[in-house]
């Protein structure tokens, strides 16, 4: 099944308590194909980058079999920016720096050999650009899933309310599904949510796991935990990646087998604390994947 994601593929430069990076790859295209190239032999991506971007790291991500015709690359222009600092808790984090560079007025274009594609997964962007993503595509796909945060909440609500109504999949967090909702209660949230249009609600804690909700079912996976935490950027967009990735390979979408997707999820997500930026995504092993996954099982097996 063919999957194409949008999103940024971008410059991070990151500090946390336990180390730092200079500048490194990041974005959320990048994170979320790197993860899914584990489980789909190619994908496709739609995103902007200015001509500083590394060419080896592009050919790095061609080598995961992920299509880059759809990413633009703007000659005299810079790529999107971001630096940070994360608090010790590793949940809270100040933004440095944000340079929006060609994201500015990234205008998504759909090349023709991207129609027909089955999966997408429409990673944090602009409301707008999302929705610019799905008015090019003739047919709908299978699945749509959509991450945002609450920044498009604050600016773009109406819009990003328009979006809510094309989608399958929503994955925030628990902050975001407060705001969106206006409940504290992340059962109350997420039944008010998915009256907005998604058929499915991915509420993500973090360190404390993952919520999945259908309007009948709820299933809650656990964060593992890890010995060694460096740097939680981009674990989100693992996940996402991790989760359709696999959804895309069994082509099965009913609720067990997306409970199976957030497991896989949040096992590609570990993976990505235990280094700054793509490293650890770049090096895995199907043997990696497949050992963690069962620790995952493991961490939740008892007898009663």
């Amino acid at each position: 099944m063919s999957l194409l994601t949008v999103g940024t593929v971008a410059y991070d430069k990151i500090e946390t308590p336990f180390g730092h990076s200079e500048k490194i790859v990041g974005g959320a295209a990048t994170y979320i194909s790197l993860s899914a190239s584990y489980f789909v032999k190619k994908s496709k991506i739609i995103s902007v980058v200015g001509d500083d971007f590394s060419e080896d790291f592009l050919d790095t991500m061609k080598s995961k079999g992920i299509d880059l015709e759809g990413l633009q690359i703007k000659k005299g222009e810079k790529s999107f920016f971001w630096s940070g600092k994360y608090h010790y808790d590793m949940n809270t984090r100040d933004t440095l720096t944000t340079d929006l560079n060609v994201l500015a007025e990234f205008n998504p274009i759909l090349p023709k050999a991207y129609q027909g594609s089955d999966f997408l997964m429409l990673g944090n962007l602009s409301p707008e650009v999302q929705m610019k993503v799905i008015e090019q595509m003739v047919d709908r796909p299978k699945l749509v899933v959509l991450d945002t945060m609450n920044f498009w909440m604050d600016i773009s609500l109406e819009k990003l309310k328009e979006v809510l109504m094309k989608v399958d999949v929503l994955t925030i967090n628990d902050e975001e599904a407060r705001q969106l909702s206006g409940e504290y209660s992340l059962v109350a949230a997420a039944r008010k949510i998915l009256t907005m249009g998604p058929k499915y609600l991915i509420i993500k804690k973090g360190e404390h796991g993952a919520l999945l909700f259908d309007k009948l079912q709820m299933f809650f996976a656990p964060a593992l935990p890890l010995e060694v935490v460096k740097d939680p950027t981009g674990a989100g967009d693992t996940f996402a990646g991790g989760f359709i990735g696999y959804l895309a390979k069994t082509k099965d979408l009913s609720f067990e087998s997306l409970k199976r997707a957030v497991i896989v999820g949040s096992a590609m997500a570990s993976f990505t604390c235990e280094e700054f930026g793509t490293e650890r995504l770049i090096t895995l092993t199907q043997k990696e994947i497949s050992d963690r996954i069962n620790k995952f099982v493991d961490l939740v097996n008892f007898k009663f």
